[in-house]
């Protein structure tokens, strides 16, 4: 039996934990820093203002204590937020007490924390996810509404037991035609209210259609009586599986159907300066990679060693992508995707596919700014004219540059498409990734990536 009351105080303890950290890392900078940087101001004055700071940060992102649902990626950003906010106060306050603290104190403390936090936050999902399974810490919820919508969610919230979400069932004045929703369905919503009260039911989730108007508000109102959390799944979703933005026009409330991070300046600054900092990195040492793997393309059969083709990238437009050349020069290339066992790959062309080394030369495109490191892979012209008349929101992945490495790429979708069902995973994955991007998505994904060529990838031929 699934037992409740015991997570109440579970947001106190990661609170108490958070400052355990800044003090813990207070208490390392002090033991480990030189002594004449350790001496050159006041500690004291600083561990105060270091505790204080964090207050705001516990107000502004207390939600993310709540949050039953999350990744690992979003979990990272939320943590880089508190930690923007916590160095904002820590230097404000600095300023006012006139507390002079040395840069490279300041940089060793925050880099230090930002670490052990990320730590701390990781663990304590985990934790708690394995402690909702255990069945603590959960909600009691039901879902008024047993039709498409009311279902969808029925199976989101069932998807992971560590979530901790303990569903007691539907209410629906239509019955079901499937019998596995009929026998979950306790009665109809004329006996919500009595069933709520008697059941102590921390969430309700109205999945009605909006022609049922009056019995939307009829559930708001019986929520707010008994308080009771209440929430509205809009229609919308049946239709639109994706993450959805809300707005306001005035007192209009709005639903955007796509939800774009990179349309943020700051994100795209973020995105360009990583973009920046890798393909930098690489092409400052072009010479020990780019001339052997040029002289081996040049010896392997005569031909140009880059590979340029025009491919469609940002909202449409072409650019001529780089590639070392890794077939033997060819009229189809611009038209025939390469398959398992092609006539056309050199010997030496096999092994740069398989090591992903004949992509290289497209840091060059991404310094340049014609594409990024993550981001939807590229296609020839020839395929995106044909696939963008086949799949639906196939022309969406062109919102964002296109990348070196994907999020399809590392769920398994890199290489020949044989089927349009493998274009159309491919597809949907990129949107996803579009609309959910953060920097430690992109990261999350280099490193899968990195990992991937390490171990090899059955695809890359």
């Amino acid at each position: 039996m699934l037992k409740k009351g015991k997570g109440r105080f579970i947001k106190g303890i990661i609170i108490a934990g958070d400052f355990i950290c800044i003090n813990l890392v207070f208490f390392l900078s002090y033991i480990i820093l030189p002594q004449d940087v350790v001496s050159s101001f006041d500690w004291r004055i600083g561990w105060l203002l270091l505790n204080i700071s964090y207050l705001p940060v516990c107000y502004i992102y207390g939600e993310v204590y709540n949050e039953r649902i999350t990744y690992i990626d979003l979990l990272l950003s939320k943590t880089l937020k508190s930690l923007v906010v916590f160095v904002l106060m820590f230097l404000s306050l600095s300023m006012f007490f006139n507390l002079e603290v040395g840069t490279k104190v300041q940089l060793f403390y925050f880099v230090a924390f930002f670490i052990l936090l990320n730590c701390w936050w990781l663990f304590v999902n985990k934790i708690l996810r394995y402690y909702r399974k255990k069945g603590y810490n959960f909600k009691r919820v039901v879902i008024v509404g047993a039709r498409q919508t009311g279902q969808m969610l029925y199976k989101e919230l069932q998807s992971n037991a560590g979530y901790g979400y303990k569903f007691l069932g539907f209410f629906d004045n239509v019955k079901s035609d499937d019998p596995k929703i009929s026998e979950l369905i306790v009665g109809d919503i004329s006996q919500v209210e009595d069933f709520c009260i008697n059941n102590q039911i921390d969430e309700l989730y109205c999945a009605l259609p909006s022609a049922e108007d009056s019995a939307i508000v009829e559930m708001l109102q019986m929520s707010e009586r008994n308080t009771i959390r209440f929430f509205i799944v809009p229609e919308v979703r049946r239709f639109v599986t994706r993450t959805l933005s809300f707005g306001m026009i005035g007192a209009i409330p709005l639903l955007s159907v796509r939800e774009e991070p990179l349309q943020r300046w700051l994100a795209r600054f973020v995105k360009r300066a990583l973009d920046l900092f890798i393909s930098g990195m690489v092409i400052l040492f072009s010479p020990l990679w780019y001339l052997p793997i040029a002289l081996a393309v040049k010896l392997s059969s005569p031909g140009p060693v880059l590979f340029k083709q025009k491919r469609t990238g940002f909202m449409g437009r072409d650019f001529d992508c780089l590639k070392f050349r890794t077939m033997k020069v060819n009229k189809d290339s611009d038209t025939k995707q390469a398959v398992r066992g092609d006539a056309r790959i050199t010997k030496v062309g096999a092994f740069l596919r398989k090591t992903s080394l004949d992509e290289f030369p497209q840091f060059f495109n991404v310094f340049k700014g014609d594409m990024s490191i993550v981001g939807p892979r590229p296609h020839m012209l020839k395929h995106t004219e044909d696939y963008s008349k086949l799949i639906d929101k196939y022309m969406v992945r062109h919102f964002i540059k296109p990348g070196l490495t994907g999020w399809a790429q590392v769920n398994g979708y890199r290489g020949e498409t044989k089927t349009l069902q493998q274009m159309e995973k491919r597809v949907e994955y990129d949107v996803w990734y579009i609309e959910h991007w953060n920097i430690f998505l992109d990261i999350k994904i280099i490193i899968l990536t990195a990992f991937g060529v390490f171990k090899g990838d059955e695809n890359a031929f």
